[in-house]
């Protein structure tokens, strides 16, 4: 690909890198201080949205379907935020239904700390290998994973990317025509 733009976008992918478990805040959260984390985390994923990344009824819903733990005495943790992290995501490509069980899937096989940090790490994988695409260095499209719980995951987190290259392509295309237009 020739779009420098495209490119430059590309080598920010491969520095992209999420919180992991242990430096989430240990601290009890009220739900604008989890909103303001969240968003903070994952704006350089999400970019130029139109709506909010998360929004209090949006947890008020998570938290009432089941999605993720209540809060206790209205204030949130660590755990809460690795929930929301992770929902964030994957509701950009998948149903709500479907991230339940993706979830579900991931805490009957590991611990929920564990279950996080093998996401983010499957996540900033799957940038790296969209960068390398763009950039046109060599890429593993096989799967690391054996074990179908883990197999999921990676598939539900390479269609995020694959989404977010797309997005970004037909961006900088109507960027493109802007351009040209004026």
């Amino acid at each position: 690909m020739e779009d420098t733009n495209l490119r430059s976008w590309a080598a920010g992918l491969k520095e992209l890198r999420l919180p992991r478990w242990e430096e989430l805040p240990e601290l009890e959260l009220y739900m604008d201080q989890v909103i303001t984390l969240v968003d903070r985390y994952l704006a350089p994923l999400i970019e130029d949205e139109k709506h909010q990344l998360l929004s209090s009824a949006m947890v008020n819903n998570y938290v009432k379907h089941k999605l993720v733990p209540p809060p206790v005495k209205k204030r949130y943790n660590r755990n809460h935020l690795a929930y929301l992290i992770a929902i964030t995501l994957l509701k950009q490509v998948f149903a709500i239904p479907d991230i339940n069980e993706l979830i579900r899937i991931q805490l009957a096989n590991n611990e929920p700390k564990d279950a996080y940090n093998s996401f983010c790490t499957v996540q900033e994988d799957a940038l790296i290998q969209v960068a390398k695409i763009i950039l046109g260095e060599e890429v593993s499209l096989t799967r690391n994973s054996k074990e179908l719980h883990y197999l999921a995951m990676e598939s539900a987190v390479a269609s995020f990317t694959q989404k977010m290259l797309a997005e970004k392509i037909i961006q900088l295309d109507k960027e493109k025509e802007g351009e040209n237009d004026e």
